[in-house]
């Protein structure tokens, strides 16, 4: 991940390096290298997704990319959003992502626990299928007919076969290591309040659209706020999108998930997909 564009671009290869000695281990050679285990270790694969991000956000506006109006990112990306947008510094950005990664594994690992992808039914019914079944709940909306529930997994199943009874199509178990964005990740939202409240967060230069309100915050303290928040909250990608409402996005980072979200969420928007030297 990210090694065509560090060899291609000094500039992208300076921020693996700079991310390193935050980080105190080789982050290039384990995005560049592997093994595969190590990089999807929560503590160290959202540092580099972030750091990915803002590597490729950095060379495009390098070869003429204009700035952009506004930002938004999902989970994890709305770090990368903020350190795009001068909120965050990119050494704050890499720190507290190690951190939020840490805490999460460490709440995974407190809780078996999962997330199950539901395809085909409305929003009101997913929440619906969790009502009255324990620590399960609406972790992402991510785009019409695609929600995703989070919980622990006794009552995560309870939820999903809720789920198909109200006329899902599908259920999708995810790759996780548990349910984030659901009530199990409570210890990690404290413990990310308490990070956050010793972090520097300045006012953006574009608003940043949040995943708890998808309203677009420039306050410090609403950001502060809004970024604890979101690791125990739904994510509302679907609502954030519409919110911002452009003609055209740009998705940076490895894949084109996004890119695909907001194709189904509006079919008229131009998305062009940023992740590696050719692109």
């Amino acid at each position: 991940m990210g090694k065509d564009l560090a060899a291609a671009f000094p500039k992208a290869k300076d921020l693996f390096d700079r991310a390193s000695k935050i980080l105190e281990f080789d982050l290039a050679k384990v995005c560049f290298e592997g093994p595969a285990e190590e990089l999807n270790r929560t503590d160290r694969c959202q540092p580099a997704l972030l750091v990915h991000g803002i590597a490729c956000l950095e060379v495009a506006a390098q070869k003429g990319l204009p700035p952009a109006e506004a930002a938004a990112g999902l989970s994890l990306g709305e770090y990368t959003a903020h350190v795009y947008a001068g909120s965050l510094t990119f050494e704050d950005g890499v720190r507290l992502l190690q951190k939020r990664g840490r805490f999460m594994q460490e709440a995974c690992d407190r809780t078996p626990s999962g997330m199950v992808s539901i395809l085909g039914l409305d929003r009101e019914k997913c929440a619906e299928a969790c009502r009255g079944q324990g620590d399960v709940g609406v972790a992402n909306l991510n785009a019409p007919g695609q929600i995703v529930l989070s919980g622990e997994n006794g009552a995560l199943e309870k939820a999903v076969a809720k789920a198909k009874e109200l006329g899902a199509k599908r259920a999708i178990p995810l790759k996780v290591a548990g349910a984030y964005h659901s009530v199990v990740m409570k210890s990690a939202q404290e413990q990310m309040q308490k990070e956050l409240a010793a972090t520097t967060i300045s006012r953006p230069r574009i608003p940043v659209y949040a995943n708890v309100n998808a309203k677009p915050l420039t306050d410090p303290d609403e950001i502060r706020t809004a970024l604890a928040t979101q690791i125990c909250s739904s994510v509302l990608w679907e609502d954030s999108v519409r919110a911002i409402g452009a003609a055209k996005y740009f998705e940076f980072g490895p894949g084109k998930v996004l890119a695909g979200l907001v194709r189904k969420i509006d079919d008229k928007a131009e998305v062009v997909s940023i992740e590696g030297a050719a692109s």
